[in-house]
Parts: structure tokens; sequence; C-alpha cells
């Protein structure tokens, strides 16, 4: 089955690093703290350097979905000098 841009997990020779990476800074970031007393959350994203036909492989330590998004929106409009856009993140 085939997936859209962004459904498909994380790719194979990425995984177990980014996987490590994520607890290595979930650990960093929020010490000793689990779920909802977390106070600092983050995205990693990896992605190829050569060519644009590749795609980004993405992990959070347990971030909405919703919020990441108005994240990116935000940060995209601070990249390109537009507006701030309201939201959550």
């Amino acid at each position: 089955m085939a997936t859209s841009l962004g459904d498909a997990p994380i790719e194979e020779k990425h995984r177990d690093l980014m996987q490590a990476l994520a607890v290595a800074l979930d650990e960093a970031l929020n010490p000793g703290l689990t779920g909802n007393a977390k106070k600092i959350g983050f995205v990693l994203l990896v992605f190829p350097y050569d060519g644009h036909e590749g795609r980004a492989n993405y992990i959070s330590n347990g971030a909405d979905r919703k919020d990441i998004c108005t994240l990116f929106r935000e940060q995209i409009a601070r990249f390109e000098g537009q507006p701030e856009v309201s939201g959550r993140a």
C-alpha cells in the first residue's frame, strides 16, 4: 500500500539512531520527567542534502501533531519574514 508524504514510518536506515537521539534529547531536556510532567518538547527532522526527491524523517518526544503543524507554520512565517500566525505551539 502506498503512503502519502509524512505517513510512512522512519526509514529503516535512520530509525535506531533517531530513536536513540530522541531518548537522549528528552532525558537532557526533561530529566526525570514523563508524560504530561515534561516541560520541553522537541522535533527532530532528518533529511538528505543531495536532491529533493527524498523525504524528511520526523520524531518528537510526544508532542501533539496539531501543535507541531502550528509550530512549523509559525517558524516558516518567521523564516520568510511574514507576520506571525497565531497558534498553540
